[in-house]
């Protein structure tokens, strides 16, 4: 066995583990990185940009079915399944391919392949080969779809988004299970391509809405346009050949049985944490392996260890995998010496259509008797109307006393843009009569979230 020691281990060379990597680097330390798996992000991979370009060609396809009614004739929409998957596949293969080459930019002194478990709080052994002992260590390892036994006994009709974006050819219907971010995304935009969609959810939630009018909002405007339960009640699953039959009842109580091609199971990611050992440390962990940590140092505990990316507990989101992993390399290669790294207002975006936003506080976070709600429906909002996406709802959250303007959730036109200006009025600390003294152009999506801050506005005053 190889023993090697280094100041910094980074386990996992994804998003954030890369971001840990150049942090750790740029301030001196030896660092080394770990990796089991290949190179290249899960948002490259199978995450926000392979998504994203499927979800491209669907905004297409529902935009010329939607051209009739501005008066523009397109004749019959066809959807070439084949051409859709190879350009999601050749744009992501491309993105992983620019992920991979800033790998390969590390000296190979600097990368070892394997699995990292620890010996103890301070060594790692990478599968048998190699031990590295080091004066900190940042686990960024991601996480895994979550497959239940009952899925698996489907075999490869049961798939994740992992597998979808490997299709060469749109298959006729999917039946998804999970109306969270990937369901949602994924459901709605195979559905705009042809293809026959039903959506499972539990609970009555959609994306990572807290706020009951949002989600009724939601679910209604979603519902109209494909088949939609967020509270199903499915009976059975049960593999027929090639297909799935699934057994469910409807909303309405009746009893019926569907056939799919495919199942998509989004129900949620796991952090890839079990096999790492941390049970040969001092850490304290949580019901689901997640080590307690400071999510402002990073630092588990008084250990050197730090988490970053899917191996925390916060959303599993791009820039705040960056920020995180720049964090747990600088104190990583600074430990003892740790110090809070700059963390920024929550901000979630669902690439629906409309999209959904959260910003700041959520719902489930406010003291409803101590803040106002201002709320505004697109439905009359004029630029929404003339761009025929009048629909939706924006509900904005501020402090009854001092009128500060604490979060919002919506689902809304732009909402990926009107989440950017609220998450950074909200970073900024600003109070609704601050926000009221911006600037607004007319005829733009931003007047009706002006409205819902002067509706917040009224509430302050009476």
């Amino acid at each position: 066995m190889k023993r090697r020691k280094a100041d910094v281990v980074v386990v996992g060379a994804g998003t954030a583990g890369m971001s840990a990597f150049r942090a750790a680097r740029e301030e001196g330390a030896n660092v080394i990185l770990v990796e089991s798996g290949p190179y290249g992000t899960t948002c490259a991979r199978v995450g926000c940009m392979p998504s994203k370009l499927l979800i491209a060609a669907a905004d297409a396809a529902d935009a010329a079915h939607r051209a009739d009614a501005f008066g523009v004739r397109t004749g019959k929409v066809k959807v070439d399944g084949v051409a859709v998957m190879n350009r999601v596949r050749k744009e992501r293969d491309r993105f992983v391919s620019l992920a991979v080459e800033e790998v390969d930019k590390i000296p190979a002194s600097r990368k070892v392949h394997g699995h990292a478990r620890f010996v103890s709080h301070d060594t790692l052994s990478i599968d048998g080969h190699t031990e590295i002992q080091a004066r900190a260590v940042v686990l960024a390892t991601g996480s895994s779809s979550i497959i239940p036994d009952d899925f698996k006994a489907l075999g490869d009709r049961a798939v994740t988004n992992d597998d979808v974006f490997d299709w060469t050819d749109l298959p006729g219907s999917v039946a998804v299970f999970g109306t969270g971010v990937i369901g949602l995304e994924l459901g709605q935009a195979l559905h705009r391509l042809g293809v026959r969609v039903r959506m499972f959810g539990e609970g009555g939630k959609i994306g990572p809405l807290t706020d009951d009018a949002v989600i009724t909002e939601a679910c209604s405007i979603f519902g109209q346009a494909f088949a939609l339960d967020t509270d199903a009640k499915v009976l059975e699953k049960t593999r027929k050949g090639d297909s799935v039959d699934i057994t469910f009842k409807k909303p309405n109580g009746r009893k019926t049985t569907e056939n799919f091609d495919f199942v998509l199971v989004a129900i949620g990611r796991s952090q890839n944490v079990k096999q790492l050992g941390l049970e040969m440390t001092s850490a304290r962990l949580g019901d689901k392996g997640i080590p307690s940590y400071n999510r402002r140092t990073m630092q588990v505990g008084k250990l050197p260890i730090f988490v970053a990316g899917d191996n925390d507990s916060d959303p599993p989101v791009l820039h705040e995998a960056i920020d995180e992993g720049r964090i747990a390399g600088v104190n990583a290669a600074r430990f003892p010496a740790v110090k809070p790294g700059l963390r920024r207002a929550p901000l979630a975006i669902v690439f629906s259509d409309p999209a959904l936003l959260m910003v700041g506080e959520r719902f489930s976070d406010v003291d409803e008797k101590a803040v106002v709600i201002g709320e505004i429906s697109f439905k009359d909002q004029g630029r929404s109307r003339v761009m025929l996406k009048n629909e939706g709802l924006l509900r904005v959250y501020a402090d009854r006393k001092t009128g500060r303007f604490l979060g919002a959730e919506g689902v809304c036109p732009a909402a990926e843009h009107v989440a950017h200006l609220l998450s950074w009025a909200v970073q900024q600390k600003l109070t609704v009569a601050t926000i009221l003294q911006m600037p607004v152009y007319h005829p733009v999506i931003e007047e009706g979230v002006r409205d819902a801050f002067r509706d917040a506005e009224e509430k302050l005053k009476g």
